[in-house]
């Protein structure tokens, strides 16, 4: 019996076949995204076994895993490793058309060399044979990445962080590790004690003192200048939406004063203050030469019980309402009027914004760039087949394939770059269907530099750093 995850697993017709194997299958890994530890790269480090290297920190298997009536002492809790990796096998036959049943295999199979179905009647066995190999030097996370063909990961970092884990690997390690720049706690402002506790730790990193807007963003400058000493070309910025709003930088000024000495600020004086702020981090980005990544959309922490007791990232996000089309153009419009606009890449997480997403970055691209601000791939919870389907034949639709960067992992996990492999094959059974259809021609020097484009080379290519 053909074992589940086989040669050409997901590749519906010949065509795919081909476009995978040939073109696809063999390139480096570019992850331009992602949520790797960088001291854990640095330190080589090594996991215990498999439940530690699959279920710290992941909060998707988290999620499946309390929806399908698992206690949190096994997600969070204080289980052990093994017996937490136990009750994920059991929730695993329960997540057949979920992508975490296909990752599940296909990371079981890249790096364990296990074909069986994870289920409770295989757990114990796949649990040894992986803990096993995971202990061995040739499954430390370096080796990890290199097992998977990785050339670049860019990690994401704040402001405020040393980067010394960065500078340790600098030179000394065949994979590039490269820092990017998150600076968003320095607009989250809902929580007024937790926002000064930031202030306070981005004045110890840059060793000044910030009483207004002006030293504010003279420290977060500082910070993007030693950011691009230590080799980051790229800034995050992860928001619920895109800010507008009419503002001038003595507003800003006089609310953020508020938020250090504890005043109320309404939600009116919130959106002038995170629109400035984020204009000055952006005109930052363009100075250096950046290019800058917008994930928005998304609805967090809206358990707040839960959000108590385990804080962010944990599982309690989800889609939130479609963007406002209006403000995401004029916060756009408003760098591009004075040509600071740098290159941009844009994520949506509701699939209604695809369209919308798509055609606003055409506005804003003028031809002094190959896509200058590009539609990002399909992200979180439409990083699986219809969410990248739907993002293939929307971007196909609307922009140019051709000239999309491609997949990330945006993941916390050393296992998870299968998601590449999964989006390649995804991506070429897509495209030679059409092929087969008649839609685009069988033509090896149309499709062999698509498919290769979307793999890898259009992402080395728009970047513009790496080996």
């Amino acid at each position: 019996m053909k074992p589940f995850i086989h040669d050409d697993f997901l590749l519906g017709n010949k065509t795919a076949v081909r476009l995978y194997h040939q073109y696809s299958e063999k390139q480096p890994v570019f992850d331009y995204h992602c949520h790797l530890s960088p001291s854990m790269i640095a330190g080589d480090f090594q996991f215990s076994d498999i439940g530690q290297a699959w279920l710290d920190g992941d909060h998707y298997k988290w999620r499946a895993m309390r929806t399908n009536g698992i206690p949190e002492k096994y997600c969070t809790g204080d289980a052990s490793a093994r017996d937490k990796f136990i009750r994920w096998a059991e929730t695993v036959p329960a997540t057949l058309g979920n992508p975490l049943h296909h990752w599940t295999q296909l990371e079981l199979a890249r790096y364990f060399g296990i074909f069986d179905l994870l289920s409770p009647a295989t757990a114990s066995g796949i649990y040894e044979e992986a803990s096993t190999l995971l202990r061995t030097k040739e499954y430390s996370v370096r080796s990890l990445l290199k097992k998977m063909n990785v050339e670049i990961v860019c990690t994401i970092d704040d402001p405020a962080d040393t980067l010394e884990h960065h500078r340790q690997m600098k030179g000394s390690f065949e994979i590039i590790v490269l820092p990017t720049f998150r600076p968003d706690n320095v607009i989250k402002t809902d929580d007024t004690e937790t926002f000064r506790a930031y202030i306070s730790r981005l004045e110890a990193a840059c060793g000044m003192a910030i009483t207004n807007l002006d030293s504010l963003l003279e420290a977060l400058d500082t910070r993007h200048a030693f950011f691009h000493e230590n080799g980051c070309r790229l800034s995050d910025h992860g928001l619920d939406r895109f800010y507008f709003t009419s503002s001038t930088n003595g507003d800003a000024n006089s609310i953020f004063r508020k938020l250090l000495n504890e005043g109320t600020v309404s939600v009116e004086e919130t959106e002038k203050y995170r629109y400035t702020v984020m204009l000055e981090l952006c005109r930052m980005n363009h100075k250096r030469g950046w290019t800058q990544q917008f994930h928005v959309g998304a609805m967090r922490n809206n358990n707040a019980r839960m959000f108590r007791l385990m804080g962010p990232d944990t599982g309690w996000d989800s889609i939130g309402v479609p963007q406002d089309a209006l403000k995401m153009s004029k916060f756009l419009n408003a760098l591009d009027s004075s040509d600071q606009l740098a290159k941009t890449i844009l994520y949506n997480l509701n699939p209604a914004d695809n369209e919308i997403m798509i055609t606003m970055a055409g506005n804003f691209n003028d031809g002094t760039i190959t896509t200058k601000v590009q539609y990002g791939p399909a992200w979180w919870f439409l990083d699986q087949k219809a969410g990248m389907e739907k993002h293939l034949r929307d971007l196909g639709a609307l922009g140019l394939l051709r000239r999309f960067v491609g997949m990330v992992t945006d993941s916390r996990s050393f296992l998870s770059y299968p998601r590449h492999e999964y989006f390649r094959r995804i991506a070429c059974n897509f495209i030679g269907e059409e092929v087969e259809k008649g839609l685009i021609p069988d033509d090896e020097e149309l499709v062999r530099p698509l498919i290769e484009g979307i793999s890898y080379r259009n992402a080395k290519d728009y970047f513009g750093f790496g080996g």
